[in-house]
């Protein structure tokens, strides 16, 4: 099969910057040296345009998981330029197709099907969707936002202002220009260009599926300390309008931070989340049908399958009344300020339901050990 065309730029892009971070500045490093201003610069313009990648073209503006005023807004774009990754309006056209579409080979942008090489850098480097940007159909909501369409009008410009300019003053005010534009510029250009495109190869490769394996995503937590966060994939890709990646406290998610952390200084709002119901039915569901599958493949275990089907018939149905407690406990909250007896029973029902359902979770985790063993 014919491949189509080389992109020419994109190709002359990856290969210069590349050759320079890679060649260039070790060359550099050794002979003339990087000082501390100059490294302590190129880590914080790594976070920021990494970020405004996965806080903004991503999270915000793919996928619409929060709102932020204008000010947020540009400051992202910038960034976001500043990664040269495209525009916005093109990037989150890209993503929107990804997510209708993954893993399909002929409309996935950048299917995880066709090999990890093309999902991370092969499919930008020829005209496989040459014909997709006629007018951005999936995009008009992003039309309408004057940020997005001034950054994509004039894209081009404030990629160079951004990179260069910025990283030139920078190194003027340090006494080295060369040396920042080298580390802060290009050598962090080319590590945030490739640990971004990890969330399209190595997070549909590597790790486990907990919430479904209806497409190729995965989470993993090492691959979350190199992309900002976005290594929770397979949460992702199910859950695609909820701010976080991380779900837990515990799960490096500096995108959520940042978003979260905002909302304090008012300056985003209107953060999305998935109900937590729906985030564990979905957990129990995969559990379910993992232990289903192990044991449907073996003889003589039909009767601990009839108790893997009883359990989470159960657990399911704890979970709901569980939910719905705990849901009509919150109206009766707001409503009643002092704690009346309809309240005060409400608040009984709730916790032993809660009760009920931390021990059909045991329960269930036993069972699933159980399932493990016997398979």
């Amino acid at each position: 099969m014919k491949k189509p065309p080389l992109i020419l730029t994109n190709f002359l892009i990856f290969v210069i910057t590349g050759a320079i971070a890679f060649i260039g500045v070790p060359v550099w490093a050794m002979t003339i040296g990087f000082d501390a201003t100059e490294i302590v610069t190129a880590i914080l313009l790594f976070f920021f345009t990494g970020m405004s990648i996965t806080a903004g073209y991503h999270r915000l503006w793919s996928h619409k998981t929060y709102d932020a005023n204008i000010v947020v807004r540009v400051i992202l774009a910038i960034g976001g330029a500043m990664a040269v990754q495209n525009s916005i309006l093109h990037w989150a056209s890209d993503h929107r197709v990804h997510h209708r579409h993954v893993d399909d080979n002929d409309q996935d942008p950048y299917s995880a099907k066709r090999g990890i090489w093309f999902a991370h850098i092969g499919w930008m480097l020829r005209e496989y969707q040459a014909n997709r940007y006629s007018d951005y159909g999936n995009c008009r909501d992003l039309q309408k936002d004057k940020v997005v369409m001034w950054q994509h009008n004039y894209y081009l410009p404030i990629v160079l202002i951004a990179n260069f300019g910025i990283t030139a003053f920078l190194g003027w005010l340090n006494g080295d220009v060369l040396g920042m534009i080298l580390i802060a510029g290009v050598f962090r250009l080319v590590m945030v260009h490739h640990v971004t495109f990890f969330i399209n190869s190595l997070a549909h490769f590597w790790g486990k599926q907990p919430y479904t394996d209806s497409n190729s995503a995965r989470d993993n937590g090492v691959i979350a300390l190199f992309t900002f966060g976005e290594g929770y994939h397979n949460f992702h890709h199910i859950f695609e309008y909820d701010y976080r990646n991380g779900i837990h406290w515990w799960q490096y998610d500096p995108t959520k931070w940042l978003i979260r952390g905002l909302s304090f200084l008012g300056m985003t709002n209107n953060l999305r989340r998935v109900p937590e119901e729906r985030i564990e039915k979905a957990r129990a569901a995969m559990q379910f049908q993992q232990a289903n599958a192990k044991l449907s493949q073996l003889p003589h275990a039909e009767e601990v399958l009839a108790k893997i089907h009883h359990e989470y018939d159960l657990l399911l149905q704890k979970m709901s009344a569980y939910y719905a407690a705990k849901k009509r406990l919150v109206n009766v909250r707001k409503k009643c300020l002092k704690r009346s007896i309809e309240r005060l029973e409400l608040d009984l029902h709730y916790k032993e339901l809660k009760q009920a359902l931390a021990l059909q979770k045991e329960k269930w985790v036993r069972l699933q050990e159980l399932s493990l063993q016997t398979a």
